[in-house]
């Protein structure tokens, strides 16, 4: 996708007025932190969803045995700030979480079906809060307390030579990023193939991997690719629509519409996914040493299924997850805001456009190789083809040996 590590470059968009009356939470503040005493003990105790089947959710495969296994806390670094699309994990954060505002990270008891996993889960935001010019495999190398990270398969083949990582999980199975345009000044435009034809200017932010595919595919036409988004809405509604521009189906859609007022009405978009960018993004990522050392191994197969059971979780419950997001949004008080309205918009958007899905079998978070393949010939078919390792295979960017291939989405 077009990664959100990528925005910070950029002033953000507000994505929505935050409403405190939506969160009922009790909070005490040290110099550093914000720990959340929660509320509703229901909503943020459990990290899964009330009508899940306990035996299906429960801490089966690894829940209990993570405290003998794995480091305290585990920690995962992110590539932008916290959003719905990131559900899996902080799901998995329990009551009593503390939010750092220094270090724009909340760490708490890791929970699954309400039963502690006997660690606890830091998990990092990104984007902003690693700095500028850094990307998560980057800063993963120089960072030893980070264990994982979220990384998409553009920024591990790009990277491979600088700062290697091996995916082992994907938190989403399709990419939420859209090229979006307005269904009344381009009525006849049904697919981002149609704005190729039509020679109409598409908007992105700069640095982006996915026009340089596109045009090698021959959806779009290198003249029509503009990089001057900055993430606000002003270009988009100073043309009065007369453009195509980035985004997401799990945020500016809904923005568009409900935040923009200036704007105020729907737009029409195609996913990334579905025009030939078919990029796994937010995989979660080790390093290769540490992949090679056995204690790290014993952690992630025991620690890997239980993202599997908390995607299942989230996606059936996402009440958790949202409150928390936006908590800890509030408390981060930085240029990112999120409501509880976007956040539920989100969770509709991705299982509408099933986000969050099997693979091509019935097993949820597992990579399929002929896609990293397709994606490795994708990009080697571009002018960036000069950054790719020579030697690079697609074996070498992810391993399912973690996955637990009876996890997955019932139909």
């Amino acid at each position: 996708m077009i990664k959100r590590n990528s925005l910070w470059l950029f002033v953000v968009a507000l994505c929505g007025l935050f409403t405190a009356a939506c969160v009922t939470m009790s909070v005490t503040t040290s110099d550093t932190h914000t720990t959340s005493t929660g509320a509703d003990v229901g909503e943020l105790t459990s990290g899964t969803g009330g009508d899940a089947d306990a035996g299906e959710l429960g801490t089966g495969a690894g829940g209990g045995k993570l405290a003998a296994v794995c480091p305290s806390p585990v920690v995962l670094q992110t590539d932008w700030y916290p959003e719905s699309e990131y559900g899996t994990v902080y799901n998995l954060i329990g009551e009593g979480y503390e939010v750092n505002t220094s270090d724009l990270s909340v760490r708490g008891p890791m929970v699954l079906n309400g039963e502690s996993l006997g660690i606890d889960f830091e998990v990092r935001a990104g984007g902003p809060a690693i700095g500028r010019g850094q990307t998560v495999q980057s800063f993963m190398h120089v960072e030893d307390a980070i264990h994982l990270g979220f990384v998409s398969t553009d920024d591990q083949i790009l990277q491979w030579r600088s700062a290697p990582v091996v995916s082992v999980f994907t938190v989403l199975e399709k990419s939420p990023q859209i090229i979006m345009w307005d269904p009344a000044t381009y009525p006849e435009v049904e697919t981002i193939a149609d704005l190729g034809e039509l020679g109409v200017p598409v908007n992105v932010f700069g640095g982006n991997r996915f026009p340089d595919v596109l045009v090698a595919q021959g959806v779009l036409n290198e003249g029509q690719i503009e990089e001057t988004y900055d993430g606000s809405p002003a270009r988009f509604v100073s043309e009065q629509g007369r453009i195509a521009q980035q985004g997401f189906v799990s945020a500016e859609v809904y923005k568009y519409e409900h935040t923009y007022e200036e704007w105020g009405k729907p737009v029409d978009f195609q996913l990334l996914h579905d025009a030939g960018f078919q990029v796994y993004t937010q995989t979660i990522a080790v390093r290769p040493d540490r992949l090679e050392d056995s204690n790290m191994r014993s952690c992630l197969e025991a620690l890997v299924p239980v993202f599997q059971k908390s995607t299942l979780s989230f996606l059936e419950n996402p009440a958790h997850a949202n409150a928390l997001i936006v908590d800890v949004v509030e408390q981060y008080n930085k240029s990112w805001e999120y409501s509880v309205e976007l956040a539920d918009f989100a969770v509709d958007a991705m299982r509408e456009y099933e986000l969050l899905s099997n693979g091509v079998d019935s097993t949820v978070g597992n990579l399929d190789g002929a896609r990293v393949q397709s994606v490795l010939d994708a990009i080697r078919a571009t002018r960036l083809v000069s950054d790719v390792e020579e030697e690079l295979t697609a074996e070498q960017l992810y391993t399912n040996d973690f996955i637990d291939a009876e996890i997955g989405f019932q139909p």
